[in-house]
């Protein structure tokens, strides 16, 4: 029974020593120790073993069990102070709990005695100031009655002094008196339902009324419509009339400008009538030097009697502006077949300086409309291109006769007056763009016979290559004309100017570009056979000589030159333009005209260089390859060919110096028309002998190496050739090299051929490996078994693609193709 019971004890200690690991690290937190009698996970065997690690420190256990005796003494001390400690804690809280609530109730009643006073006191202060509120109320509806009766007596004594000043003219003291009764009237405005209001409102409109109409009578009497004569100047009357009518209905202020500048200008009327000479375009000057008296004039005379405010010289300037622009519209109407384009650009360009002359005396703050356009700064493209100038100055310089009538300032970007008068000639400007078809036509034609007179540029000057004078002129022309053209209107006619554009871009394209391109000749003066295994020297094969070469070079920069300059003509026109009619100028199809000649130039160059090549080819093809004993230099046909693109490309390369990325072109283009047709007599030379295949493989390693090497062939300046460049030749050589490997393998065993064959081409057509056997000079019969071979040996199309003839693989890239190149030569290499 004492076992059990001691057992159950130690359960129980257990089972209370056991916290959670939440409780645990809170007891951590509060009491931290590094005891290892107060850790959770303590082991009574590891704590002993660290006491007594040897045998040896069991002599002192001694004194260690007496250290944790005392130190449990200690520990039942603590327990036993804290035990009774808590006897006397729910004694103390219940007196403490006791406590609080009598401080409750005695703070509670404190409160209820604060807010009974709070109340008396609140009542108090609503009794002592509602007697200040009722007085606070009294004041302010006084002052507002005090206020308003001195606004009656002053509306009622401004009325009477209205009334009394308006029948006496008394003009100047009315003019300070009307506005102060208009001010004070506006505080009446909740009062007009009391009669008496309402009555002095009334006669304060009869007043403004009565005002006006005197105002107009006295301006009518000073002013007649139809008088003898104009009066000898202003009278102080009228001026302070004006100051009256600043107050009055606009209306008022409105019709005494419009009588008096239709009076003023009524003398315009009569001296440039329709049917009087001097109404003609040729005497337009006369027009604008009678205004500029007018205004003169007006400025000395009535300058002062007006307000400032009124602008009524600006207003006398727009009105005649208005009046000119109606009576030649007329008068052009009547006479259109008598306008040249000599006479209208003269009356454009004395009407555009008149406009720009308002600009200047002016601000248009009368006109409702300020157009202005502003632009953009313009990417040079060349020294020579005319886009990079300033628009002023344009005309500036030697022209020829017909163009010193041009108008020589152009608009100012923020001109109000701009257009003002000169629109009327815009129903007219067909006269303008008529002449201008001509004018391009005349130069174009000029363009054409000075190239035929002078030749085409020479080979070694300083014009072999570059870009034709007459590019540059014509697009100079074109910026003039598009100048003049946007100041006398920016509207319909732009677009017919931008079609006359169009139209002689084209002709510049085909007549003086595409037109001088060399033609092509058939007679080639074909190689032969003999003349290439003797290696004979100075053979010019070409079909173009130098001077050709450097004609279509010149051609080629300028259209280059063209296409880029016409892309910033569009642009510009695009700006002078009004913003509708923007979509409507496209220039893209004679941008594409410039494109079509640069391709076609390259493909002259190309087609040039290749015929070059063609009888080294066709000689290369024709050699007995069977019978080539051993392996020498490079062949003949090898040198012939290397001699034409030494000849030509440096040429080439020369002249389009200016212009890199279409040499660049023409490398990639004559690369891409050389290799396949350097294959194509390749699989012609048949049969081939071991020995002949590597005098093969030889020539074809030298022509990679020009090839290569094309962009700087015999240039002084070594340049690295293009990433894009250099991967066609590689990659078109290559090719050609796995083509001889496949020659010079041995065709038994025959799977292993066919496999070689289709691992190293990576090619699916049966014609091209039948080209193969017969360069090898297998039979027939031999053939056939091959060819069967090699399509059960094919690799199964995948699933969905199209069975053809030929089987597409995944090409290896250069470097794979060039390491497996010297692979198979250190192979032949060990074989021989």
């Amino acid at each position: 029974m004492m076992e059990e019971e001691e057992f159950e004890f130690t359960e129980d200690l257990e089972a209370i020593l056991h916290l959670t690991p939440e409780v645990q690290l809170a007891i951590e937190q509060v009491f931290p120790s590094q005891d290892p009698l107060d850790r959770a996970d303590f082991n009574a065997v590891e704590y002993i073993n660290t006491l007594f690690p040897t045998e040896q420190s069991l002599a002192n256990i001694d004194d260690v069990v007496n250290k944790i005796r005392l130190k449990i003494r200690r520990l039942d001390d603590d327990i036993r102070t804290v035990v009774r400690g808590q006897t006397n804690v729910g004694q103390d809280g219940r007196q403490a709990l006791e406590e609080a609530q009598i401080a409750i109730q005695q703070l509670f009643g404190k409160i209820k005695d604060i807010k009974d006073k709070a109340e008396k006191s609140e009542q108090m202060v609503k009794e002592i100031t509602r007697d200040i509120k009722q007085l606070d109320h009294a004041k302010r509806h006084l002052t507002t009655s005090i206020t308003t009766l001195n606004h009656l007596h002053m509306l009622a004594g401004g009325v009477d002094s209205l009334e009394a000043m308006t029948r006496k003219r008394q003009y100047g003291e009315v003019a300070n008196l009307l506005q102060g009764v208009v001010n004070v009237l506006e505080h009446f405005q909740k009062y007009m339902g009391i009669p008496q209001i309402r009555q002095l409102s009334e006669r304060v409109k009869a007043a403004q009324s009565e005002l006006g109409t005197q105002i107009l009578a006295d301006f009518e009497e000073a002013f007649p419509a139809q008088g003898s004569k104009r009066p000898g100047g202003p009278s102080n009357v009228l001026r302070d009339a004006c100051l009256v009518a600043n107050v009055l209905d606009p209306r008022i202020k409105q019709e005494i400008i419009k009588k008096f500048i239709r009076q003023h200008l009524s003398e315009y009327l009569v001296l440039f009538q329709e049917n009087q000479d001097v109404a003609w375009l040729d005497k337009i000057d006369r027009r604008y030097a009678w205004i500029k008296r007018q205004l003169v004039d007006y400025e000395e005379k009535y300058g002062r009697m007006f307000p400032e405010e009124w602008c009524m010289t600006e207003r006398i300037a727009v009105e005649f502006c208005h009046i000119t622009k109606v009576e030649l519209a007329k008068v052009m109407r009547t006479r259109a077949k008598e306008i040249e384009v000599k006479l209208l650009l003269f009356a454009i360009q004395r009407t555009t300086n008149f406009e720009g002359l308002l600009a200047k005396r002016f601000t248009g703050c009368t006109l409702t409309d300020t157009p202005g356009q502003q632009k953009r700064p313009d990417s040079p493209l060349d020294q020579t291109n005319p886009f990079l100038e300033d628009d002023p100055g344009e005309d500036a310089g030697s022209e020829k006769d017909e163009d010193l009538a041009k108008p020589r300032k152009p608009k100012a970007p923020d001109n109000p007056f701009h257009g003002i008068i000169s629109k009327c000639f815009e129903p007219h400007l067909y006269v303008y763009i008529e002449s201008q078809d001509k004018n391009l036509g005349e130069l174009i034609d000029r363009f054409v016979a000075d190239f035929r007179a002078q030749g085409p540029p020479k080979a070694g000057t300083e014009e072999g290559g570059a870009v034709l004078p007459s590019c540059a002129d014509l697009f100079v022309y074109y910026k003039k004309c598009m100048v003049q053209c946007s100041q006398l209107s920016t509207g319909e006619p732009m677009i017919a100017l931008t079609t006359i554009f169009q139209k002689f871009l084209r002709e510049y394209a085909w007549k003086i570009l595409s037109g001088n391109l060399p033609k092509s000749s058939s007679n080639s003066g074909g190689l032969t056979i003999t003349s290439l295994l003797k290696e004979k020297e100075g053979y010019e094969a070409a079909k173009f000589n130098v001077d050709e070469l450097c004609l279509i070079c010149s051609i080629l920069s300028t259209a280059e030159y063209c296409l880029a300059t016409t892309q910033q003509l569009e642009e510009k026109l695009k700006e002078k333009v009004d913003k509708v009619l923007v979509e409507r100028i496209n220039l893209t199809g004679e941008m594409d005209t410039f494109s079509t000649v640069i391709s076609n130039s390259i493909q002259l160059l190309v087609q040039d260089l290749d015929a070059a090549c063609d009888p080294a080819l066709s000689a290369m093809s024709k050699m007995p390859w069977q019978s080539v004993e051993h392996v020498g230099d490079q062949s003949p046909y090898v040198t012939s060919i290397i001699m034409h693109i030494k000849q030509n490309v440096p040429i080439i390369r020369d002249n389009l110096a200016s212009t890199r990325k279409y040499f660049t072109q023409f490398c990639i283009k004559f690369t891409n028309s050389f290799i396949p047709k350097f294959i194509n007599h390749l699989f012609r030379c048949k049969p081939i002998s071991m020995v002949g295949a590597e005098q093969l493989l030889l020539d074809t390693h030298s022509l990679k190496t020009v090839l290569l090497d094309l962009p700087s062939i015999g240039s002084q300046v070594l340049r690295k050739a293009p990433a894009s460049y250099t991967k066609i030749v590689v990659k078109g050589m290559t090719r050609a090299e796995m083509i001889l490997k496949v020659v010079m393998a041995p065709h038994e065993p025959p799977v292993v051929f066919v496999d070689n064959y289709i691992k190293l081409l990576a090619d699916g057509n049966p014609e091209t490996f039948q080209k193969i056997l017969d360069m090898k000079g297998l039979k027939r019969s031999e053939q056939s078994s091959m060819l069967e071979l090699f399509r059960q040996r094919l690799p199964t199309p995948p699933s969905g693609s199209d069975s053809g003839p030929s089987l597409s693989f995944s090409a290896p890239t250069p470097e794979q193709e060039s390491s497996r190149i010297r692979k198979l030569e250190k192979l032949i290499k060990k074989r021989l």
